[in-house]
């Protein structure tokens, strides 16, 4: 897709002929306009042009990656960093993603064709932020009820109404259910619906936040603020200003946190930790949890004022083991898009098959179904699914034929075939799988999955 104004790139590289090399490949687009800097205090100083992305070399001679992202980061938030690098250490990628790079990238014969891929996807989704509010709200009808929870149950139909509800109005929601049943869908089509399709829908998941840095995540904090805070950062209240904010797992925020959300929350403003300004802010708030909230506040783990504050519509996901025959409709909407994905031939369930997912009570819900259903398809010989295919036993744990393996293990033997088939291409396997570059570069730090 053409872009309307030329996309920016700049190249940060301190060797000349690598340097040149990226530029004469990324100005192979006419609608690139490549800039080359050799210094990070170079590239630092014309940040006022406002690039779109930024090829970082991580080895500079006057500063080190870590540096020069987290001050792009600071001062150009919405602009995507590739940090390209000459060294292979998984730990260093890691540290680089977690601090906000796109994409880590290791100098070798396939960089520019990795590169390439990775910034004509960055330049669609640049083509598409400046694209009107009809098309966004074009582009947010893919979250709709009907697409985001599917089925025909009559407690689905429900969901549906509820949700097309929520969105006319900026209602507080709160979404209940089990793990696996589709909380942040049902959040992201409230959103895309909602006159505020066109502002940032930000998700927390309350969970996978370490307790000494929820603070910090949702209000942010000043440079100096504590130890490691070497740079302001912007919360993620701010960071959805104008549109949602997603607070998932909200049963897991400590009693003490509670109260300042409380307060933030009535005031309609935020003070960053180690701060004394007040920032005002305006969202709308859908929070989502696994467990009986009102139990929790019973049992003196959830703020009785809090959670009255959260109740607000509230939304009641049913597990999929009473959902009928919506598993089936599932199972051939999974099959389809995966095939898709993946240049496969169509398949389709034998109906033993079928039966077999009609028996199962997939304890983890769509998410177990989605799983189960991709490996399958990965598994079957021909274009028929056999109940054989289905890694499924009434132990509830995965299985493939001749062996026994947790949910777990079996994600993992998707992703390393993945990333056999990819020759290594992270990039390549999260798109495909729907995953993040973080997990992956994760798992294969905790050798969980290899490379090469």
């Amino acid at each position: 897709m053409a872009l309307s104004l030329p996309f920016k790139i700049f190249v940060v590289e301190d060797n000349e002929w690598y340097g040149e090399l990226l530029v004469h490949r990324l100005g192979q687009n006419p609608n690139h306009d490549v800039q080359r800097f050799t210094t990070a205090r170079a590239c630092l100083d014309q940040l006022g042009e406002l690039p779109d992305l930024i090829t970082l070399d991580y080895s500079l001679p006057d500063s080190k990656g870590e540096q020069v992202l987290r001050q792009i980061r600071e001062r150009l938030p919405t602009t995507e960093v590739i940090v390209i690098s000459g060294q292979e250490d998984v730990t260093t990628a890691v540290t680089m993603l977690r601090q906000g790079a796109y994409d880590y990238l290791v100098k070798d014969e396939n960089t520019l064709a990795r590169l390439w891929n990775i910034v004509s996807k960055v330049s669609e989704q640049a083509s598409l932020r400046r694209e009107n509010t009809q098309l966004r709200q074009q582009i947010g009808g893919r979250f709709g009820p009907g697409q985001a929870i599917l089925g025909e149950h009559a407690t689905v139909q429900l969901v549906h109404t509820l949700i097309a509800k929520a969105a006319r109005t900026t209602i507080t929601v709160s979404v209940s259910g089990e793990t696996g049943t589709g909380k942040e869908l049902v959040a992201k089509a409230i959103h895309f619906q909602s006159s505020q399709a066109s502002k940032p829908f930000v998700a927390v998941n309350m969970a996978a936040i370490p307790r000494e840095l929820v603070e910090s995540e949702l209000f942010g904090h000043e440079k100096g603020a504590f130890t490691g805070a070497v740079t302001r950062r912007v919360g993620r209240l701010e960071e959805a200003n104008g549109g949602t904010l997603f607070l998932d797992e909200i049963a897991d925020l400590d009693l003490s946190l509670q109260a300042k959300l409380l307060r933030v929350l009535q005031e309609r403003e935020v003070t960053r930790v180690g701060g004394n300004q007040t920032v005002a802010f305006d969202v709308r708030l859908i929070v989502a949890t696994h467990r009986d909230l009102l139990a929790e506040v019973q049992a003196g783990r959830f703020r009785e004022d809090l959670y009255y504050r959260l109740l607000g519509l509230p939304v009641v996901l049913p597990p999929l083991r009473q959902r009928g025959n919506d598993v089936l409709l599932l199972a051939d909407a999974f099959v389809r898009a995966f095939c898709s994905l993946n240049n496969l031939p169509p398949r389709q369930f034998t109906e033993c098959a079928r039966a077999r997912l009609l028996e199962h009570p997939f304890p983890g819900n769509v998410r177990e179904l989605k799983a189960v259903v991709e490996l399958a398809t990965v598994l079957a010989d021909g274009e028929l699914i056999q109940a054989t295919d289905l890694p499924l036993r009434s132990g509830h744990a995965m299985q493939t034929p001749g062996a026994q393996r947790s949910l777990r293990e079996q994600t993992t033997a998707i992703v390393q075939k993945c990333l056999d088939e990819t020759n290594g291409d992270v990039l390549a396997v999260a798109t495909r799988l729907s995953i993040g570059k973080s997990t992956i570069y994760r798992m294969i730090q905790q050798e969980e999955l290899h490379i090469g």
